[in-house]
């Protein structure tokens, strides 16, 4: 018979283990912790353009200027381009995100001279949304602008502009999809707290 680690030694002494992360949760059930921020944002390529995050925000100003899409009112919490892999250096597109406490509003993405210019969108999305739930957000938010494919492919649903956290709202646009998890299947009402929490 093989020697137990200390992991079962402790399980067969004191019960069952007990699950990652369940010291934080007031039942006892744990989620598994997601990735890190580390591993969200480790540069990728995909199918010819490179992504990575862009520490300098406003490079992806004039793409924002040239398609006429609104550049957010607040500094962006996080940024996202594609680069063409000819140079690895043109900006073929972008997306960044406004934050406040543990919700985002996506500005973009926005896409120029690019064969596949729904593609570059959508991993720039997959990027966004990665990068945000590593930072702690909860709800993030889009306009739509045309791309509601995209969205609804992520788990984005539409929602009432009323649902905006104050520091978000006011933004021009027209439209507002709202991404929690990425399943369609979460309501906008908070869960009711425990007492004394």
């Amino acid at each position: 018979m093989g020697r137990s680690s200390p992991g079962r030694r402790r399980a067969a002494a004191g019960g069952r283990a007990p699950a990652p992360g369940s010291q934080d949760s007031p039942t006892g059930v744990g989620l598994a912790p997601g990735p890190s921020l580390a591993t969200v944002t480790a540069p990728r390529v995909w199918q010819g353009v490179g992504y990575r995050p862009l520490p300098d925000p406003t490079v992806a100003r004039p793409l924002f200027d040239f398609t006429a899409v609104p550049w957010p009112e607040r500094e962006p919490a996080f940024a996202w381009g594609g680069f063409a892999a000819v140079d690895g250096e043109r900006l073929v597109g972008a997306l960044v995100g406004e934050r406040a406490e543990d919700a985002a509003l996506l500005h973009g993405p926005v896409v120029v001279d690019h064969d596949d210019p729904r593609e570059v969108a959508a991993q720039l999305v997959a990027a966004a949304l990665a990068h945000a739930t590593a930072l702690g957000v909860v709800t993030v938010f889009a306009r739509p602008q045309g791309l509601d494919r995209i969205w609804v492919r992520f788990g984005f649903i539409p929602v009432p502009e009323s649902t905006l956290p104050g520091p978000l709202a006011g933004r021009p646009g027209a439209g507002l999809y709202a991404w929690r998890g990425g399943s369609a299947l979460w309501t906008l009402r908070e869960a009711p707290r425990e007492a004394g929490a």
